[in-house]
């Protein structure tokens, strides 16, 4: 299924998308998450709607840096032996639509990382691979978008990572009954109509199932949680000349079978 979530008389509901309709239903966000659909109660265009992120903010976002191999090289670092963890601060998250917004006074180099993001369904503590991916309710598009000379300047990623807005995640949330393999998922980024990044989620080092192997060993995954996967290479760090998103960009992250993440840039 294919949940959407967005206001609907004066109330934020989730609803089942089907082609042009979605299918408002009474549904919570935990009852999605245990995989209950709950009651049709109207059925709205899907024009007529403006999408929020698709989930309630998480408890905690699991993100992973260095995970395909052509971003390793790209930034001129060693392949870890292990997944590289980090988090972003919830207050980062927004939705479909909704504004990257930044000061050039606190950062110059504001970067796209397209990335598959997963969301677990229930609690998770010493999970074995091969039982990993039954802890995943779903899956969605993700922007982990970066502050690099905030993030390579201090000791720790997490401010060049965590700053308001540089989280974007939707359109929809995917079942992953809909995405039996979530390691053969075409994944790229747009920058102003222009293809920065394309790659396949086979390039993973580490696999959805053994991040969570890894993750569940050291810390609860807990329904709701999220995991930004890593980012394929192309990102604007990269490249010579670098690139950096400006005021008025509008960036685009499509992965197969989830959708395609659009949102705009303002510097303030």
């Amino acid at each position: 299924m294919r949940w959407l979530r967005f206001e609907h008389n004066g109330k934020t509901v989730y609803g089942v998308a089907s082609g042009d309709t979605i299918e408002v239903t009474d549904a919570t966000w935990c009852d999605i998450l245990a995989g209950k659909t709950g009651s049709v109660t109207d059925s709205v265009d899907r024009g007529s709607v403006d999408l929020l992120c698709p989930m309630d903010r998480p408890g905690k976002v699991v993100a992973i840096g260095l995970n395909y191999l052509d971003h390793c090289r790209e930034t001129n670092t060693p392949p870890p032996d292990r997944p590289v963890i980090f988090t972003k601060f919830t207050t980062s998250i927004i939705g479909p639509g909704d504004e990257i917004v930044w000061s050039p006074q606190l950062t110059a180099e504001v970067d796209y990382e397209a990335e598959l993001c997963a969301v677990i369904g229930k609690t998770a503590r010493h999970v074995s691979r091969d039982e990993a991916l039954d802890y995943v309710a779903g899956y969605t598009c993700s922007n982990d978008v970066s502050a690099r000379d905030l993030q390579l300047g201090d000791p720790q990623w997490i401010r060049g990572k965590s700053l308001d807005t540089f989280c974007p995640i939707g359109p929809a949330f995917v079942t992953a009954d809909e995405v039996p393999d979530p390691q053969d998922l075409g994944i790229r980024c747009l920058l102003n109509g222009e293809v920065m990044q394309e790659s396949n989620t086979r390039e993973m080092i580490f696999g959805v199932a053994e991040l969570i192997e890894f993750s569940s060993n050291a810390f609860t995954l807990e329904p709701g949680d999220v995991i930004l996967t890593g980012t394929p290479h192309g990102v604007g760090m990269g490249r010579d000349p670098q690139v950096w998103m400006k005021d008025g960009d509008t960036v685009v992250i499509e992965i197969e079978k989830l959708g395609r993440l659009e949102n705009t840039c303002r510097m303030v």
